[in-house]
């Protein structure tokens, strides 16, 4: 019989003076978006086309769209997707956003109309904003799931593997550390796949590293659902598959799409 890990109980606090509390979570969404931000300034100034071209001082602005879409997307798609009929009981409490409960597909789709809004009022192409974005995204990804390991939630299926853990408030039966896997695929691995792609000059093909993040991340998180234990609320949807599962299934299906219109334009289209 194999042993299994410790789970390393980290206080979900990171500091508290008196009554005012910062948590590991909330830091992450903090340094997640600010390096993000950086990433994105220091990839804008990387030579493109003269056509599609932004200066980096343009993130500058792009962080308080970004960080919107971020907080009320992600808030805004956790009570559609996932506590609905709660929420249609309890509308006010959809604004407790102290209490968690957020959702990144929900996230998603909040940046995505920030970026379009953000190149209309800046009259540059959608995919422009939207390819250097997508590679900064997998930073916030990879420290998200590090807090969600802390914080003890979100935690993987049982497995008798050698690095299962026993989560406080899962039972006593150890299971996969999910946090982590996600935070390897979704965050570390896809943000390095994206990186060497636009070293490569892939930013130069409008679109493609757009239509390349949505595909590595469906595919990361359609796997990684696979050793995540699902909502107790929902549990299995269609007798098999998982909320996570099912929505990334379109993030998927767009990003081949994009990908292909990408390669289909002549280079250097605008």
């Amino acid at each position: 019989m194999f042993l299994t890990l410790a789970y390393p109980e980290i206080d979900p606090i990171a500091l508290q003076i008196g009554p005012f509390a910062i948590r590991w979570y909330a830091l992450s969404y903090i340094t997640g978006l600010v390096l993000a931000w950086r990433y994105s300034r220091w990839l804008a100034s990387r030579p493109t086309r003269p056509s599609q071209r932004l200066q980096p001082e343009a993130f500058d602005d792009f962080l308080l769209w970004g960080t919107l879409g971020v907080v009320l997307g992600g808030r805004l798609g956790y009570v559609i997707f996932y506590q609905l009929p709660y929420y249609l009981d309890h509308p006010l409490e959809a604004l407790y956003l102290w209490r968690g409960g957020m959702s990144f597909h929900g996230g998603l789709i909040g940046v995505l109309v920030a970026i379009g809004l953000f190149a209309r009022a800046r009259a540059v192409h959608y995919f422009t904003v939207a390819d250097i974005v997508g590679c900064g995204v997998p930073i916030g990804l990879f420290l998200g799931r590090i807090a969600n390991f802390i914080n003890g939630e979100l935690w993987g299926r049982p497995s008798d593997l050698p690095w299962a853990m026993a989560f406080p408030g899962a039972g006593p039966e150890p299971r996969h550390p999910s946090q982590l896997y996600e935070a390897g695929m979704e965050g570390l691995l896809l943000f390095l796949v994206l990186f060497v792609l636009a070293r490569r000059g892939w930013l130069q093909a409008t679109g493609l590293l757009s239509g390349c993040f949505l595909i590595g991340y469906a595919l990361s998180r359609i796997v990684a659902e696979f050793f995540r234990e699902p909502d107790a609320h929902l549990g299995f949807l269609l007798g098999f598959t998982t909320m996570g599962q099912i929505l990334s299934l379109p993030m998927l299906l767009a990003g081949i799409a994009i990908v292909l219109w990408a390669r289909s334009r002549p280079p250097g289209t605008p």
